[in-house]
């Protein structure tokens, strides 16, 4: 599955029954939930990544990008806002995007 098509289906959730859905119950608990769920994930790939288990940080980054695009779609940011800002970044060295930021 593509990031854009998992994007895709959590757009589907949100307006699934939570009875039946993962993402639409983990949505419906709101975006705080989302975040907390998100920062568990986040702190997870740390740990695999100093390990340096490759195989559990490939599992876990797939639950950060998953989680990342719960959280954002439960404050209705979607994955084609996070595109836009990617490229409106694009061609701008990282250093210079990060001062400017200010």
């Amino acid at each position: 599955m593509s990031i854009a098509q998992l994007a895709e289906t959590i757009r589907g959730r949100l307006s699934s029954d939570p009875e039946e859905s993962w993402t639409a119950k983990l949505l419906s608990k709101g975006p705080e939930k989302c975040a907390e769920k998100f920062g568990e994930e986040a702190i997870e790939a740390v740990i695999e990544a100093v390990k340096g288990d490759r195989e559990r940080l490939t599992a876990e980054a797939a639950d950060v990008l998953y989680h990342l695009l719960v959280m954002c779609a439960a404050r209705g940011v979607m994955l084609s806002d996070i595109e836009a800002e990617l490229d409106r970044r694009a061609g701008t060295s990282g250093l210079e995007e990060k001062a400017s930021r200010g």
